[in-house]
């Protein structure tokens, strides 16, 4: 019988393991161990775990709001500062003869139902002049070439044109342009100006439960990082009446020195001094009076909040 040889092939590159292989594996492994011992390892596992609850969560939040279960914090919506509405205390009730005996509307002109139950959908009409303010805010620019706008002056009138308020702001960041052309602001106004917390708050306290009158008002309002109720706001550039009287276009957002002009032949915010807030706010007050009874009885019908 012929002899039979076999050949065994040991070559790594056909199958196994070579010892080289084995010893990068337990070098692997050692490495492993120690990174588990201080700790590095179990951080990364728990950082991927809590990426993966955070996902879990917020899908969660998300299904909960879009079935109505879901409120968010009113702090994450309306900045610092909200005002209430108009105290009533000293106002004539409902319950009088003089009020409310008309069933034929749903809501009076002095914002009661038919029923005899005040509403706070609208300012009534009865609240008199003292309820009502007018504001002119004027900005400086900060950050990259003044791109960002920052409340430096704030005036507000009385109803009758009387100064309440009037003060220079410190801006919370540095001033790169005082836009002195438009604003009237100089460096030395700044100088020893109220700083912008505490003027937000003196100007907040006289806002609070009264009907704000001013033109581009949210302008003042972006500023004073504020928010007021949409039914104690009265924003001249946005009333066609006043544009239809004028003779311009009823929609157009008409500026407050062209409407000074039209109704009263009076120039404001020229030269190169830059503008008055004190005379910006009493402009806006005026122009405020010549359509606020007909705009009153309007939003009586057309409540905007």
């Amino acid at each position: 019988m012929s002899g039979l040889m076999l050949n065994i092939i040991c070559d790594p590159s056909q199958g196994g393991k070579s010892d080289k292989s084995k010893g990068k594996h337990k070098r692997f492994l050692g490495k492993r161990r120690f990174l588990e011992r201080k700790g590095y390892l179990k951080d990364k596992l728990n950082n991927k775990q809590n990426e993966k609850n955070n996902k879990r969560k917020r899908k969660n939040q998300w299904h909960a709001q879009s079935n109505g279960e879901y409120q968010s914090k009113p702090g994450a919506i309306f900045p610092q500062f909200t005002t209430t509405l108009p105290d009533k205390t000293n106002e004539p009730s409902c319950s009088s003869q003089t009020l409310c005996q008309k069933p034929t509307s749903s809501v009076s002109s002095t914002g009661c139902t038919s029923q005899g139950k005040q509403t706070h959908r609208v300012v009534p009409g009865t609240v008199g002049p003292l309820k009502y303010l007018a504001i002119d805010c004027e900005m400086v620019g900060t950050g990259p070439k003044g791109s960002i706008s920052e409340l430096a002056r704030c005036s507000i009138v009385s109803y009758n044109g009387d100064v309440i308020y009037d003060k220079f702001i410190k801006p919370m960041n540095f001033v790169t342009d005082f836009r002195t052309r438009w604003s009237g602001i100089r460096k030395q106004d700044l100088r020893n100006a109220t700083p912008f917390y505490q003027a937000q708050k003196e100007i907040v306290k006289i806002m609070t439960g009264k009907v704000v009158v001013g033109h581009a008002i949210h302008n003042d309002f972006k500023a004073l990082k504020y928010f007021h109720p949409a039914c104690q706001t009265r924003d001249t550039s946005r009333i066609p009446l006043l544009n239809q009287k004028a003779g311009l276009p009823q929609y157009e957002t008409a500026s407050l020195k062209r409407l000074t002009k039209a109704f009263f032949n009076k120039d404001i915010q020229t030269g190169k001094g830059g503008h008055s807030s004190v005379e910006d706010a009493k402009a806006t007050m005026e122009l405020y009076k010549l359509v606020e009874e007909e705009w009153e009885q309007t939003l009586v019908f057309n409540p905007v909040c």
